[in-house]
């Protein structure tokens, strides 16, 4: 069963609610840890203005406690450090209605109550402002000027309430302690918080909504408490034990930056940076396969366009061939020339934004094989047929039918060849979740490329395994949480 404590300065704020456990910094300080306590969870309410105030050493002390706290140190931080901050392009993007409805040079005060306003219209920002700025009171301070829209976020306290705000105050604290921060008794224990990330607006994620469902229902049955969040929750990572990533991942972008963070706290995390950074860059994993001896697709690095160049990739090679971007995933940023003059036209072309340009030998076949490897084990195998009239699995520019049909087979029905080489590459990248994409031509294979964050969708890659695949993955997280609790 999970307790939640409410500490604050001035207790004889908040009204008396047999469901609320309401103690002052002072009592926080000395009563607890108590000796075999159940999961806590603190919801700060002292004023955390100042460095080194109680409020400030209330959520460290927390934090120290493995109580999970609102809001965590890293959040006090964040919001006294940003006076001059601006949430514009971070949240979201204002309705053009709603900007002109805000007077030049007039700011507009909104208070968020556990990411709820009882201003209809900013309801999306306040939300959004509570899931970047974790904290249960925030102010928001939105201004209009020659500038443009700006929107500010400012910590307040509970003292800073007039009485009606208290009251909403109350009403929000109760809703969020029932509803987002569950302690109902009849709900089993679970040993562990799992975040799964995911972007709800991107159109084509990792996993769909019902795969994202099946992870949550196995991780339960391991002890394991899962929770979508988005990146806006970056600084709350630290109040999970591990990390599973369900959004597209790139090295300069959040994603990377956000399994950093988490492995730095001491989190599980799959895939971890270091997977992300090898297998998004097609340059490491071209060098990787060579030295490794990982049978592969001829492949040489252009860094030009010189005539010379093109000579010496025309001696190479045989039309048509691949250009490959060194970063790209689900077919983005692979393209097919098919003579001299389109091939000098796509290479000035990605030149403009990348130093390097990898060139390949076409190798046309039905299908790639998608082979998913946990740990070194593989897990599941599916062949992913061409797209309409095209010549990959993806066609981006296409209407319809942007992507080929499917099979999914049981790992031993895979030829060892196939296998094999599958595992030979991912014991070069690490001991994550991927997907290697090989293809077969007679006896012999070419591994393109290991994936980190492969797809894993309902109805594809689970249909032969069903919901044992998700309870695979979730029993890797609950080894390694174990694990990682011996070596403590």
């Amino acid at each position: 069963m999970n307790k939640t404590i409410i500490v604050a300065d001035n207790t004889n704020l908040l009204l008396d609610d047999s469901e609320l456990t309401v103690i002052s910094f002072e009592s926080y300080l000395a009563d607890y840890p108590k000796l075999n306590e159940p999961k806590t969870r603190v919801i700060n309410l002292c004023d955390t203005e100042h460095y080194l105030s109680c409020g400030y050493y209330c959520s460290l002390l927390a934090e120290a406690r493995r109580h999970k706290v609102l809001p965590n140190v890293g959040t006090i931080n964040d919001l006294r450090d940003m006076s001059n901050d601006s949430l514009s392009g971070i949240l979201v993007t204002i309705p053009t209605e709603q900007i002109a409805n805000v007077v030049d040079g007039k700011t507009i005060e909104i208070m968020v109550f556990f990411g709820w306003t009882a201003q209809d219209d900013w309801k999306k920002i306040a939300r959004q402002a509570f899931e970047k700025y974790p904290s249960p009171i925030l102010k928001l301070l939105i201004l209009k000027d020659h500038n443009g829209m700006r929107i500010q976020v400012r910590r307040s306290a509970l003292n800073q309430l007039d009485t009606e705000q208290q009251q909403q105050f109350q009403q929000r604290l109760l809703a969020f302690t029932r509803n987002v921060w569950r302690h109902g008794g009849s709900q089993r224990r679970q040993r562990w918080d799992l975040a799964i990330l995911v972007n709800p607006d991107e159109p084509h994620p990792p996993s769909d909504k019902e795969a994202i469902k099946q992870f949550i229902k196995a991780a339960a049955k391991e002890g394991i408490h899962a929770e979508t969040v988005s990146a806006v929750r970056f600084s709350q990572i630290a109040q999970y034990d591990a990390l599973f990533i369900r959004e597209t991942t790139a090295i300069d972008h959040h994603t990377y930056r956000l399994a950093r963070k988490a492995e730095q706290e001491g989190l599980v995390v799959i895939d971890d940076y270091t997977s992300i950074l090898r297998c998004c860059n097609k340059v490491f994993l071209h060098d990787a396969f060579s030295y490794n001896k990982v049978p592969s697709l001829k492949t040489k690095v252009i860094i030009g366009s010189s005539d010379k160049e093109l000579d010496y990739i025309e001696q190479e090679f045989s039309y048509p061939i691949v250009l490959k971007m060194p970063e790209g995933s689900f077919s983005k940023g692979v393209f097919k020339v098919d003579d001299r003059t389109e091939l000098k036209s796509k290479l000035d072309e990605l030149l403009l934004s990348t130093a390097l340009v990898l060139v390949q030998e076409f190798l046309y076949t039905d299908f790639d094989w998608r082979i998913g490897v946990l740990n070194g084990r593989a897990i599941y195998a599916c062949r992913y047929h061409m797209a309409r009239k095209h010549w990959q699995i993806y066609n981006h520019g296409a209407k319809r039918f942007s992507a080929g049909g499917f099979e999914t087979l049981p790992t031993f029905e895979v030829p060892k060849a196939v296998l094999d080489a599958a595992l030979s590459a991912c014991s070069i990248i690490g001991r994550g979740l991927y997907g290697v994409d090989i293809k077969q031509k007679g006896n012999q294979v070419y591994v393109i490329e290991v994936n980190d964050n492969p797809s894993i969708d309902s109805k594809v890659e689970d249909a032969y395994l069903g919901n044992e695949l998700y309870k695979i993955i979730m029993q890797e997280f609950a080894h390694r949480l174990e694990q990682r609790g011996r070596e403590k």
